[in-house]
């Protein structure tokens, strides 16, 4: 190894998150000042938090509820389209009453 240029190595180096000393490590440091680590990450403790930033959420609960809105319509309109129509009544059985005679 070349002399004099790395940096000194601290083997017993404290980490600290919010003023506790949470963890001893080696470092190029001889101490670390965190504000997240695996302790209080919300993705490792479990406690995930949904944040609304400037009404986000809001925004896209209201175009999911339009969306579904629309697609239900749409949905309510093909089937109405789709549905077998009464059958009329034939022109001969209009002017003549009763069933047809095959000749």
């Amino acid at each position: 190894m070349k002399k004099g240029i790395h940096p000194k190595y601290y083997p017993a180096a404290k980490i600290f998150v919010n003023g506790e000393e949470v963890l001893v490590t080696g470092s190029t440091k001889p101490e670390l000042r965190l504000e997240i680590w695996s302790g209080n990450h919300p993705f490792y403790t479990g406690e995930q938090r949904l944040l609304d930033t400037a009404g986000q959420v809001d925004r896209f609960m209201k175009r999911l509820q339009t969306s579904q809105s629309k697609q239900s319509d749409a949905q309510r309109r093909r089937d109405l389209r789709n549905e077998a129509a009464p059958k009329k009544p034939s022109l001969y059985q209009e002017v003549y009453g009763g069933e047809e005679q095959a000749s």
